[in-house]
Parts: structure tokens; sequence; C-alpha cells
């Protein structure tokens, strides 16, 4: 199997750039099933989980966004999304708050809900351990 199939097989099992499917593959020598177990590793490093009561998710919600570094937040109940917000980076004020008054609506639904955090690869100061 050439590298470029070692490639596809990377992109269609875990939903990766080239060039992320490239780099996995480069880290461990070109061994596809190596480069699957460290892009696996890397997406869970990079997603966390952390509970909230229904009145502390819209603080910490903008906890969240002061700290940097996160891209995505989805708001969770059952295991079902209730609501997803793209976080751009360098958000703050007026411009994040349409979606917090939208996580606001929800938290007055729910009376324990989750937080799903996606992250980008680069870390901040201000992270530190998950909120429980």
């Amino acid at each position: 199997m050439d590298n470029l199939e070692k490639i596809d097989i990377l992109q269609e099992r875990m939903n990766v750039s080239y060039e992320e499917a490239r780099m996995a593959l480069e880290a461990v020598n070109w061994d596809v099933v190596d480069a699957l177990v460290k892009l696996e590793k890397d997406e869970k490093s990079r997603k966390e989980e952390i509970f909230v009561r229904g009145n502390d998710l819209v603080e910490k919600v903008k906890e969240l966004v002061r700290k940097g570094n996160v891209t995505k937040i989805r708001v969770k109940q059952d295991g079902k999304t209730l609501v997803e917000i793209p976080v751009t980076a360098g958000v703050v004020g007026a411009l994040l708050a349409p979606q917090l008054a939208l996580i606001g609506a929800v938290a007055t639904l729910v009376s324990r809900s989750s937080l799903e955090i996606e992250r980008s690869n680069e870390k901040s100061e201000g992270d530190s351990e998950p909120y429980h």
C-alpha cells in the first residue's frame, strides 16, 4: 500500500484533513494502525465534558471563553445536543451576547446538563483541570 492510500484510509476513518493524516503517519513511521491510535488519542485530548447545573451554565460558558483555546461548545442533556456554538478566537462582549442568551434560555429549561468542549491544540495559560 502506498502512502497516498494510507492517507486516504485515515481521512475516511477519522474525518481528518490530508495534512493531519500525513502528519500522523509520519509521526509513526507510516504505520496505519499506529496512526489511527495516535489520532484517536489526539481527538480525546482536545475534547472535554463537564457537568453543570442549569443556573451555572452561562457563567461556565463565559469562563471557558475567557480562558481561550475553545473552538466549540455543545450543551447536552441525556446525550442529546441542545445547543452547539462555534467559538471564534477573540469573541467577547456584544458578539457573544446572542449565544449567551440562547444558553440562558436553555439553562432555564434544564436542571442538569453537560458541556462538551472542543479545544484547539494549543494550551492557554488559564487551562486547568476539568470542573465537575
